[in-house]
């Protein structure tokens, strides 16, 4: 037997016979990348613990059984929401344009937090609180994300030539992006915002 959280979405894959029939109904008439993007929002905007079957149903287009037949359960679901988000914040290009340097990180802060899904913030970000309710592998993927990040950082860090150890400043770098991407959820101005990296800016350049 199936058992569901309070969210109605189980956490525990449906036994083979479940997804058996799932599959063996009528055809898929949706993508899984289709539904990665729609579900996406909804994680983000209420958290793991308080996304519903039924928000999810209702954002996806796709019924339980659909679900169901797809991934193993609503864990599975924001694991794959996650990597998702990852590549996508991969293929961004704040911190590749050439020449590399300070503006690439100036413009990572200013815009990375606005660049997905039509979200403020960082879903990764908000992943890192949520940990304690949330697949051990949701660690690992907001690790390697921020490794990558980081490294991008650490080579535009370098390609100005700091006193400071690259790989130090990148560290000191990251650890603001994250703070500023947690302020979001206080509803600050974008103009606040640009007002603290410009101040943030000023004080890197001369490490």
């Amino acid at each position: 037997m199936m058992h569901e959280n309070h969210s109605g979405y189980s956490n525990i894959a449906p036994n083979s016979s479940i997804r058996h029939n799932a599959q063996m109904g009528r055809p898929k008439n949706f993508s899984r990348e289709g539904v990665l993007e729609k579900a996406l929002p909804v994680f983000w905007k209420y958290g793991f613990a308080d996304t519903s079957l039924q928000e999810l149903e209702k954002a996806t287009g796709v019924n339980k059984s659909g679900l169901y037949a797809e991934f193993a359960g609503k864990g599975d679901l924001y694991l794959e929401s996650l990597r998702h988000y990852a590549r996508k914040r991969q293929e961004e290009e704040f911190l590749t344009a050439k020449p590399l340097g300070w503006k690439n990180i100036e413009r990572f802060l200013k815009l990375a937090p606005y660049s997905l899904e039509g979200q403020k913030g960082c879903f990764a970000v908000n992943s890192m609180n949520q940990f304690a309710v949330l697949p051990v592998a949701a660690q690992e993927i907001v690790s390697e994300s921020r490794a990558f990040v980081k490294d991008l950082i650490v080579r535009n860090v370098a390609a100005e030539k700091p006193a400071m150890k690259p790989a130090v400043l990148a560290e000191m770098i990251l650890t603001f992006f994250t703070g500023i991407t947690m302020e979001q959820h206080l509803k600050g101005s974008k103009a606040s915002m640009n007002r603290k990296v410009d101040d943030f800016m000023k004080v890197v350049r001369k490490l």
